[in-house]
């Protein structure tokens, strides 16, 4: 198994996070690492979308796991690995939420894909973040983001 999680505390709500995750047709507007995004329904389990990175092949996935306000999970199954990533809100101390990105690749072929693969799904996961944050902090004056791993 290969895994990776980056995480980032905000005085933004959770509901303000959750309204810009659970647009997924607006996601390329915050997420520089989606070109186009084509999505077969609702923001809910079973759903199936795809992902053009800038200058990429596409990439489908599925969400397989959501819970309204607190996380989403969604899968990307090539047979002998999967990648499934996780997108978790958080209570932190003051009142502030933690945002959490955590990506993990399984099955036979992970050993062997993860150490090449992760790196270059999850290289983007601060900005990503970050760009999350911000745009949920727009609408919280005077509250800022702190890193964290």
């Amino acid at each position: 198994m290969w895994e990776y999680e980056h995480s980032v505390e905000t005085g933004a709500g959770r509901e303000v996070l959750w309204r810009h995750w659970s647009d997924m047709a607006a996601w390329p507007r915050w997420n520089a690492g989606i070109e186009k995004i084509e999505i077969d329904g609702p923001f809910a389990v079973g759903t199936t979308f795809t992902m053009t990175p800038p200058g990429d092949d596409p990439v489908t996935m599925r969400i397989v796991d959501l819970v309204p306000g607190e996380l989403f999970t969604d899968e990307m199954d090539a047979g002998d690995f999967v990648v499934t990533t996780v997108h978790r809100l958080e209570e932190a101390d003051g009142g502030r939420t933690r945002v959490v990105y955590r990506t993990e690749i399984t099955g036979p072929a992970a050993g062997q894909v993860g150490p090449e693969l992760g790196p270059a799904i999850t290289g983007d996961f601060p900005d990503v973040v970050a760009a999350l944050v911000a745009l949920a902090e727009d609408a919280v004056p005077g509250r800022g983001a702190t890193a964290g791993c």
